[in-house]
């Protein structure tokens, strides 16, 4: 049996904040907003947000949920079609609220990335591939 990622949920301390966030600053639709989740229209993976107070009662109390969260639990990649687009998408979304952390510049790996915050702390990334340049020997 082959298993298939149909989705990703974000957990969140408050989720009206982050699905306004999430809707708000990097502009996707949403499809379900209620008090303990949130979910979005995206092609590909279903990305949904959820309480973790919902998630800690479906999972019997689970310990996890219930602990105060610490450190960096998973990274978003949002991919723009160029670096300039990189630049105009970062300085979009921090003046919308999101919070800076590094701002894009070209990377070792190829890419030109920046990197910001949503609301609880996640840091995220928003990068493009680097156009590759003919080399003269």
């Amino acid at each position: 049996m082959k298993l298939k990622l149909e989705g990703l949920t974000v957990l969140a301390q408050d989720v009206a904040k982050l699905a306004s966030f999430y809707r708000d600053v990097l502009g996707f639709e949403t499809v379900i907003e209620e008090n303990h989740y949130a979910e979005f229209v995206n092609s590909g993976i279903r990305l949904a947000i959820c309480s973790t107070s919902l998630m800690a009662e479906n999972t019997n109390d689970h310990h996890t949920y219930l602990e105060e969260r610490k450190g960096q639990a998973f990274e978003l990649n949002f991919e723009c079609d160029s670096p300039d687009a990189v630049h105009m998408m970062y300085q979009e979304v921090v003046s919308k609220g999101a919070t800076e952390i590094t701002a894009p510049k070209s990377m070792s790996w190829g890419h030109t990335t920046g990197f910001f915050a949503d609301p609880e702390g996640n840091i995220h990334s928003i990068f493009a591939v680097n156009p590759v340049t003919a080399q003269h020997g």
